[in-house]
């Protein structure tokens, strides 16, 4: 008996896939049996993933986009269907860590980034990828959040704030399209091992896994795992959710 694979004959396209859990999400996701479009602004990263995907006898292929124009969602998402026949499932993942400082002291051009690539980036996504995705007859969206989607932090004001737009606008967007075969759910991983954290010191990483019940710090994979359910037939009826893969975070 031949089993067929979850995404099979699916074209998916993830932002921010050349690195971190946008890469662990593209290489599951290929390995399901989509046809994946890689999108990130670092080339060589974004060219690494699909390399990976293609060495293991998948279909990918690599777009660079940066995801805070909106024009750039447009070519990105022209691209996939005219490389692939259509759209039916995308990953809003591309983000940046932005500054580190209070409100009163956060510098503007910082707040505008964070914001710009974090919040309104994916209000681009969404913009663009719905509409294809009506065309090709459903699909089914995922928007990286985070848990400081749902609670603050001290010294990342922009982040927090742009990661609770992402969970308001994930309920918004799956309410205007749960009636037309769309579903639209928002991811929020803890402190995940991605290049996001390379900021950070020993001590912080320390003090950081100290932060969540279970003691360690996420891996890639284990959030990709998570999207690949909710972009999956089998969450048929999920959407408009938050999902925590957060080690225990956001139940104390």
């Amino acid at each position: 008996m031949i089993f067929m694979k979850s995404l099979e004959n699916k074209v998916a396209l993830v932002t921010g896939g050349g690195s971190g859990i946008g890469k662990a999400i593209a290489i599951l996701y290929a390995s399901a049996g989509a046809k994946v479009v890689v999108s990130d602004i670092d080339e060589k990263g974004g060219k690494e993933t699909v390399a990976a995907i293609t060495a293991n006898g998948d279909d990918a292929i690599f777009v660079k986009a940066d995801t805070a124009i909106p024009a750039e969602h447009q070519m990105l998402v022209n691209q996939t269907v005219r490389q692939f026949g259509g759209l039916h499932i995308a990953v809003n993942n591309a983000g940046i860590g932005g500054p580190l400082n209070t409100v009163g002291e956060y510098p503007l051009d910082g707040w505008d980034k964070v914001i710009a690539v974090n919040l309104s980036g994916i209000f681009y996504g969404l913009h663009y990828q719905i509409p294809a995705m009506i065309s090709s007859g459903g699909g089914s969206i995922v928007n990286m959040a985070s848990i400081l989607g749902k609670v603050g932090t001290k010294g990342s004001p922009a982040y927090v704030a742009a990661k609770h737009g992402v969970i308001g606008l994930t309920e918004a967007a799956a309410l205007e399209y749960a009636d037309k075969g769309i579903r639209i759910n928002a991811v929020g991983p803890g402190y995940i091992l991605t290049p996001l954290l390379n900021v950070l010191d020993e001590n912080t990483m320390t003090l950081i896994k100290g932060l969540h019940p279970m003691g360690r710090l996420g891996q890639p994979e284990e959030v990709a795992e998570l999207a690949l359910w909710l972009n999956s037939d089998k969450a048929s009826f999920v959407t408009g959710s938050y999902y925590n893969v957060d080690g225990g975070y956001l139940a104390q």
